[in-house]
């Protein structure tokens, strides 16, 4: 099969399309014939060595949608044939911009009629962590006030998405151009994260009682003064924010929760993704892709996931 791989760490021009054998599945795994990839920034960060994967060569990429080709001895409630889509790989094991990928099937769910490839692969990774973010972490409740730094990107646009369909009221932050395409999308409030007045229109809105942040490094110190007491603060992507809690009093004097998470520590990734196939199928969820590369551009989606604006995610098409 053709899979792209990196054999050594540094920049997108380390990764390279190879033919390699077909994995065989264990007898708790699926052999998954993949439609579509998804392309996320972390993949970036195993490539660059920043986290360490297993040794090296390396298939990069965590989610995937397709059809299954073979069924582990162990596995039950999956055919051969059948639609599924799955994330949490490309970490403790090969990843999925390949022809095939061999999955735990704890790691997978059925990806309903009616739901392209594109659009499972597109919501596997992000939506398992805002899912984890909002539900399992924040515990978020109808009628409360959320606010999702980021509403454009890959896991803001499904968390603004999933926060409307609790019943919340959501804010979010982006560049102005994709403010009509957001609150589409369900926002009630959409904010140029740029201004010089972000705060105060923040608490303008509603102070909000979970905030879902992607650069706490950056906004703790602005969390704090905007949240609501008692309120809840997931973070899906820092660097050392444990460093600034003791200069951020406003954390304590509101009694703030900060949560920081990996979708990889999610206990039940496949019942997860189950209840977003089913938001996806209802209309509650829509991902949005902004571009599919073929295979032997995996490079250049690379490039594009970390340098490029654009609203949702880009695909993979093996």
């Amino acid at each position: 099969m053709r899979a792209v791989r990196f054999h050594e760490h540094g920049g997108p021009e380390v990764l390279q399309v190879d033919d390699i054998d077909r994995p065989e599945p264990d007898d708790d795994e699926l052999l998954v014939s993949v439609r579509a990839a998804a392309v996320n920034p972390v993949d970036t960060y195993f490539r660059e060595g920043s986290y360490s994967p297993g040794d090296l060569p390396w298939i990069p990429g965590s989610d995937f949608a397709g059809a299954v080709e073979a069924v582990g001895a162990d596995v039950d409630g999956f055919a051969e044939g059948d639609r599924v889509f799955g994330t949490g790989l490309g970490n403790d094991r090969p990843g999925t911009c390949a022809e095939y990928v061999a999955t735990p099937a704890d790691r997978v769910a059925r990806l309903p009629e009616g739901v392209g490839f594109d659009e499972g692969a597109a919501v596997a990774l992000v939506g398992v962590t805002a899912w984890r973010a909002l539900v399992d972490h924040a515990g978020l409740e109808p009628a409360e006030r959320c606010l999702v730094h980021g509403g454009s990107g890959g896991v803001g646009h499904v968390a603004v998405q999933l926060a409307a369909a609790t019943g919340a009221r959501v804010t979010t932050t982006a560049s102005e151009r994709y403010h009509d395409r957001i609150d589409a999308l369900g926002a009630r409030t959409v904010l140029d994260y740029a201004r010089d007045d972000l705060a105060d229109t923040v608490r303008e809105a509603g102070e909000p009682d979970v905030v879902l942040d992607h650069r706490l490094d950056d906004y703790l110190q602005f969390d704090a003064d905007v949240a609501a007491r008692g309120a809840r603060i997931v973070g899906i992507g820092n660097e050392d924010v444990a460093a600034g809690f003791d200069n951020v009093p406003a954390a304590r004097s509101k009694e703030l929760t900060v949560t920081l998470m990996s979708m990889f520590n999610t206990p039940d990734i496949s019942a997860v993704l189950a209840r977003l196939a089913r938001s996806v199928a209802d209309g509650k969820i829509a991902p949005e892709i902004a571009r599919s590369y073929p295979l032997d551009e995996v490079d250049a989606a690379q490039r594009d996931v970390i340098g490029e604006s654009f609203l949702g995610k880009l695909v993979v098409e093996p």
